[in-house]
C-alpha cells in the first residue's frame, strides 16, 4: 500500500473518530477567523460605503493605497503585526504576541483591504444606478450611503463568505504573530505547514481535507446567495426567508 493510501485511510479514520487535536486545531482555526471576519467586514462596510458615495480631496490617493494594500503579502503583514506587539513595539504593553489576540489582529488588517474594496465598487455602482434619485430625495452622503448598503445586503454577504475564504485559507500571518503553539495558537493552515515537516501526514492531510472542505462549502455559499439574488431580481422583489 502507498504512503499516499495509508496516509489517506489515516487521515479519514482521523476525521470519523473526531479526534481531539484535530477538532481542536479546527475550532481554534474557525474561531480566530471568524472573530477577524467580524471585525474586518465590520469596518469594511462603513469605510467602503463611505469611499463609495463621500467626494473629497485626496479621494483617488486613498483608492490608490487601498489597491496597493491589496497585494501586500501576507507575511509582510504579519511582520507589521509582529514589531507593533512585540515586548519593544508601541502596543507590547498588551502582551498579545503569540496569542489568540494576535492572530485576530492579524488577520483583521489583512482582511480589512478585501472587504472595504469589495463594499466600496459594490455601493458605487448602487449609487450610479440609484444615487441620484436618493438625493433627489434630500438623502444626505451619509444615509445614501447607508441606504445603499442595505439594498446591497445580499451581495455584501457575499463579500463576508469571500473574506472568511481569505482570512481561513491564510497561513504566513498568523505563523508569525501566533508561533503555531501548540494547544494555543495552531490553526489548520500553520498545523499543515509542521505536519508535514514532521512527516506526520495524516494529520496534515486530514486538516488539508476539512480546509477543503470549508473553501468548498464557502464556494456553495456564494453561488447560492448570487442565485438567490439572480432569481430575486427577476421576480421583481426581495429575497425572503432564511436570509431575511
Amino acid at each position: 500500500m502507498s504512503t499516499f493510501t495509508d496516509s489517506a485511510a489515516t487521515a479519514l479514520q482521523l476525521i470519523l473518530s473526531s479526534d481531539p487535536v484535530l477538532l481542536s486545531i479546527v475550532g481554534r482555526s474557525l474561531a480566530v477567523s471568524a472573530t477577524a471576519c467580524f471585525f474586518a467586514c465590520t469596518l469594511g462596510v462603513v469605510l467602503g460605503a463611505w469611499l463609495a458615495v463621500a467626494r473629497f480631496a485626496g479621494r483617488q490617493v486613498l483608492l490608490t493605497l487601498l489597491n496597493t494594500f491589496l497585494a501586500v503579502p501576507a507575511v509582510v503583514v504579519g511582520l507589521v503585526v509582529y514589531l507593533l506587539l512585540s515586548r519593544s513595539g508601541p502596543l507590547g504593553f498588551l502582551g498579545w504576541l503569540f496569542q489568540f489576540e494576535a492572530m485576530v489582529v492579524a488577520q483583521t488588517l489583512l482582511v480589512l483591504p478585501l472587504a472595504t474594496a469589495l463594499t466600496r465598487q459594490l455601493i458605487e455602482d448602487a449609487d450610479a444606478r440609484h444615487g441620484e434619485q436618493l438625493q433627489s430625495l434630500g438623502a444626505g452622503t451619509a444615509l445614501r450611503g447607508l441606504l445603499l448598503a442595505w439594498d446591497e445586503r445580499y451581495a455584501l454577504l457575499t463579500m463576508v463568505i469571500t473574506a472568511f475564504g481569505r482570512a481561513i485559507s491564510e497561513v504566513g500571518t498568523v505563523m508569525i504573530v501566533g508561533g503555531n503553539i501548540d494547544g494555543f495558537t495552531r490553526v489548520m493552515t500553520t498545523a499543515i505547514a509542521l505536519e508535514t515537516s514532521k512527516g506526520d501526514l495524516p494529520l496534515a492531510l486530514a486538516l488539508g481535507l476539512i480546509l477543503l472542505a470549508v473553501v468548498l462549502l464557502l464556494n456553495v455559499a456564494v453561488g447560492l446567495l448570487r442565485r438567490w439574488r439572480e432569481r430575486a431580481e427577476s421576480m421583481g422583489r426581495e429575497p425572503r426567508g432564511a436570509l431575511a
